[in-house]
């Protein structure tokens, strides 16, 4: 964990507390050592910071690919970033995750694939099935609440004063949520089992 990401994480953390009522819970159930996926709900662009900041770990996160350009594609890779085209899931992207996993650091997914316009959750997307069949990570799925309250889809302004809240719950092992090779719908059944233990936070 560098420097940068340090303060990054304190400012993020000093902010949300100040002007968001910020408050954290379940993180007696955030694994000390080992990979594994944090996987949440996602309704404001104030997601990823809010998850990281009070994580005790080398957190890594996707972004766009076409946010990668000098200076700003220096600022995020040293957030510990990874390119990817929001489109698919490429080769490329897969190898540099597995990576990241192989190396025990976690790797934060939002299974719904973009941001909730009202805070509710979506349908999961077939990605972190995927992802989670090639990597065999288990899973801390996690909850922020308020999100969308805050900076939610179509506000460009945060709203001060708004709550906000995460709550990490249980670690999820990949047995629990594979239903196996032999289900046609294997992706599928694995992202709709994350996004259920989601759903009970």
């Amino acid at each position: 964990m560098n420097l940068f990401y340090r303060f990054a994480q304190f400012f993020s953390w000093f902010y949300f507390k100040t002007f968001h009522f910020f408050e954290v819970k379940g993180t007696h159930n955030i694994p000390t050592v080992g990979a594994f996926i944090l996987a949440s709900n996602h309704s404001s662009y104030f997601d990823p910071p809010a998850l990281g900041c009070k994580l005790p770990r080398n957190l890594h996160y996707f972004a766009r690919d076409s946010l990668f350009f000098w200076p700003f594609g220096f600022l995020i890779r040293n957030l510990n970033s990874i390119p990817v085209n929001r489109s698919r899931l490429d080769i490329a992207t897969l190898k540099s995750v597995l990576k990241v996993l192989q190396s025990g650091d976690p790797l934060l997914v939002f299974p719904e694939g973009t941001r909730s316009p009202d805070g509710q959750l979506g349908s999961g997307k077939k990605g972190i099935g995927l992802l989670l069949a090639k990597s065999q990570s288990d899973v801390l799925p996690a909850r922020v609440t308020g999100g969308n309250k805050v900076l939610g889809k179509g506000m460009f302004i945060p709203r001060i004063g708004r709550k906000l809240v995460v709550t990490y719950g249980p670690i999820l092992s990949f047995k629990e949520l594979d239903p196996g090779k032999s289900d046609p719908h294997r992706y599928e059944t694995i992202a709709n089992r994350v996004l259920e233990a989601i759903g009970k936070l």
